[in-house]
């Protein structure tokens, strides 16, 4: 006897999966980058649109304003009763602009599909549908699903984290289909620290007046080489300095010069001391004036009272379906921080199969879509029984 359906939920999404790409192809279709209000408002209906059709009316329904960002979609779908509550969480946000499907619609190529966000994350909506559909359809057991989409993750999720993180407190367990790592679950992410930092100068001509000068873009010159020593590679803390811009030319001692810093970590502790290195921070010239803001956007995300249980439920999935699943460390952050981060049970990287986030490469493999799924459903299954 299998420990799970879930061999049976991977047959019937490859009965039709034609119809999971379609699927695919419309949430594909809506252009939803971050910080675009007006297009995130636009898409939210026809994705409520689809889920709806697929699943039938949800129990409960909610829309959260989201402010000067895209709103939170918030909708649960009934289970069997007693069974309790299971969060899927995902983004419908994507970090590419307005326009880009113009010269590069979704397109397959054998295995390869490919297209803005169809990795990151929108094939991560389409498993959570058709797992769904695929418990119902073959009579599994199962605890209600609620979905809850944000608009903001690409960004830090201002939006976003009071609803999920309220969520998370209700549910047996949160789901997260961000991409996977070849196939493996996410244990570990790394927290994310940001910090802009600014130097303003005193302007004055640079051939005539010189010496009445401070340069705001000398001044900066000196503190990247102390952000970069932020670092700690033992503790696997890295900083990067990522942008540079100052001055106003190049006959000009420049009156203001900034750098965007982006600094991750794995051990929380570090969050404290690059934040009072970052406050500490001194100009040379003190002709030059520092400003310095930082943004605690992530926590780490690190191995709670809960992983071994829920890679164990994944992992009986797996088996299954005759394959290994795996669990990997990734530097890249997610909302799964944050419910990581209240000791709450997590699952991350529950999505496509695929490389290329964030670049013009990025692809899901096909192939994956069912094993994906199936590995999401043998989880929700086992959650039923307690």
């Amino acid at each position: 006897m299998p420990t799970t359906h879930a061999s049976a939920v991977r047959d019937f999404v490859e009965a039709r999966l034609e119809e999971a790409l379609a699927d695919l192809d419309l949430l594909v279709s809506l252009e939803t980058p971050s910080r675009r209000r007006d297009l995130l408002d636009a898409a939210l209906p026809r994705i409520e649109a689809y889920l709806v059709g697929r699943l039938g009316e949800p129990a409960r329904r909610a829309r959260h304003d989201g402010g000067d960002l895209g709103d939170v979609l918030d909708l649960t779908w009934a289970g069997d009763r007693g069974a309790g509550q299971v969060l899927s969480l995902a983004h419908y946000d994507t970090v590419w602009p307005e326009g880009t499907l113009a010269d590069w619609p979704l397109r397959r190529d054998d295995d390869v599909l490919t297209g803005p966000g169809v990795l990151d994350m929108k094939v991560g909506i389409v498993q959570t549908v058709w797992m769904v559909l695929a418990l119902r359809e073959l009579g599994v057991p199962h605890p209600d699903v609620r979905l809850l989409l944000t608009p903001d993750e690409e960004i830090g999720s201002r939006a976003g984290r009071p609803h999920l993180e309220a969520a998370a407190r209700d549910a047996l367990v949160t789901l997260i289909t961000e991409p996977s790592a070849g196939g493996s679950v996410k244990t570990r992410r790394k927290g994310m620290v940001f910090a802009d930092v600014t130097v303003h100068g005193v302007e004055s001509h640079a051939g005539l007046d010189p010496d009445a000068g401070a340069s705001a873009v000398h001044e900066l010159a000196r503190q990247v080489p102390l952000l970069a020593a932020l670092a700690d590679p033992e503790r696997q803390t890295t900083v990067n300095v990522g942008t540079i811009s100052g001055g106003t030319g190049r006959n000009v001692v420049a009156g203001r010069a900034t750098c965007e810093v982006d600094v991750r970590i794995q051990d929380p502790a570090e969050e404290e001391r690059v934040v009072r290195a970052l406050e500490a921070l001194e100009v040379v010239d003190e002709r030059c004036r520092l400003e310095v803001v930082i943004d605690r956007n992530r926590p780490p995300m690190n191995p709670t009272a809960h992983t071994d249980r829920l890679l164990a439920l994944v992992r009986a999935a797996g088996a299954d379906l005759g394959v290994e699943v795996g669990d990997r460390p990734v530097g890249g952050a997610s909302d799964g921080n944050f419910v990581a981060a209240l000791g709450l049970p997590v699952l991350d990287g529950l999505g496509g199969i695929g490389a290329g986030p964030h670049a013009r490469h990025e692809h899901i493999l096909v192939s994956g879509i069912a094993r994906q799924t199936a590995l999401l459903a043998g989880v929700v299954e086992q959650l039923a029984h307690g």
